[in-house]
């Protein structure tokens, strides 16, 4: 105890009770006055959750809104784009050391470093685009970075009918599997939770609204770019993972499934996707919340003020800093938190479940 008291009093120092400062500051006024902002002694009072409803509602914050969007969208894409580099070299491809090579490597550089280089391969006028005219064709005319185009697009306040939508089927789901695995009480608790959330998303979810009127978010392609880059230099990490997983899984075990008559797909999804389900879940955790709090990659590529290519860290440290709303740019933290804390808070809660089945 005495070794790890230093340890657990700068921690609970400078990681929590900072925490507790962003979330106290997010519910204040600091900063929405202009002349408190800077001022030695601050008049600040308490404003609740009226900066929440602000970044939710409030008209001058569509930014933030498209940019939360953008952040699922990236996240998804990320993901599913480091995951899937790792498979297909486990397919044992022609030149498999030097693809190793390749992905491994842009791990050594920074975020700063890989989005200045990228933001030159990918500029309008060169880089990537230019490379057709080597075959005689016209230069490529997309925009990586400053694409203003958007597709999959919805209305915001659609949002709390798709949430309460989505969170009761996967409660269904989840009902679902533990009636099928015995366990009568929460498959009820979580069937009545599913009903009641389908149930409000069908009778009151149509008449909510967020904003005064319509206000379509979707995918920016100017995120394109970012999430080529961004899987470009994390894939190496998640194939060295999910390498190290795959070559780990005996052959005869494939080769069982193959003589019970088993497609490479179905193998994939029957057998070696359960049996590697701690490395995927430990690097989608990873993934996540590098995706969800990214800022620096995306600052060097696409700069401060492309709101085409945002994302919240960036919005936060510009609120925070050149607009010294402190209040509103602490609400943004304490989300971006929130939003961590959902992909964090499972594995934790696995991992002492598992520990406490071994015990």
């Amino acid at each position: 105890m005495l070794v790890l008291l230093p340890n657990a009093l700068l921690i609970g120092i400078f990681v929590y009770g900072f925490i507790a400062r962003t979330v106290y500051v997010s519910m204040t006024d600091w900063g929405n006055d202009p002349a408190q902002a800077m001022a030695l002694n601050p008049v600040i009072r308490w404003a609740g959750l009226d900066n929440y409803r602000e970044l939710f509602t409030g008209f001058l914050q569509g930014r933030f809104r498209q940019e939360l969007v953008s952040t699922i969208f990236f996240t998804l894409f990320f993901i599913l784009g480091c995951l899937g580099l790792a498979l297909i070299l486990d397919r044992n491809p022609r030149g498999e050391g030097l693809w190793r090579t390749i992905f491994l490597f842009p791990m050594s550089l920074s975020f700063i470093v890989t989005g200045t280089i990228w933001r030159w391969m990918l500029q309008p006028q060169g880089g990537v685009n230019a490379i057709p005219t080597l075959f005689g064709a016209p230069a490529s005319q997309f925009g990586w970075l400053s694409s203003t185009q958007g597709i999959w697009k919805f209305d915001w306040n659609k949002l709390p009918l798709i949430t309460a939508g989505l969170v009761g089927l996967i409660l269904a789901w989840v009902a679902f599997q533990a009636l099928r695995d015995g366990h009568r009480s929460r498959g009820m608790v979580a069937a009545v939770c599913a009903a009641l959330l389908i149930l409000w998303a069908l009778a009151i979810g149509p008449n909510e609204k967020l904003t005064a009127g319509p206000e379509p978010h979707g995918f920016n392609l100017a995120l394109i770019g970012i999430i080529i880059v961004a899987v470009w230099q994390m894939s190496g990490y998640t194939m060295a993972l999910y390498l190290a997983g795959l070559r780990g899984v005996a052959e005869d075990i494939r080769e069982a499934a193959r003589v019970d008559g088993a497609s490479e797909a179905q193998m994939y999804r029957r057998v070696i996707f359960p049996l590697l389900a701690p490395i995927t879940l430990s690097a989608m955790i990873i993934l996540g919340h590098i995706s969800l709090k990214i800022f620096d990659l995306v600052y060097a590529m696409a700069g401060p003020d492309n709101t085409f290519a945002s994302v919240p860290a960036l919005n936060m440290y510009l609120t925070s800093f050149r607009q010294n709303q402190f209040a509103l740019g602490a609400a943004i933290g304490t989300l971006l938190l929130i939003l961590v804390a959902f992909v964090v808070v499972p594995y934790l809660g696995s991992q002492f479940r598992s520990e406490e089945g071994h015990a």
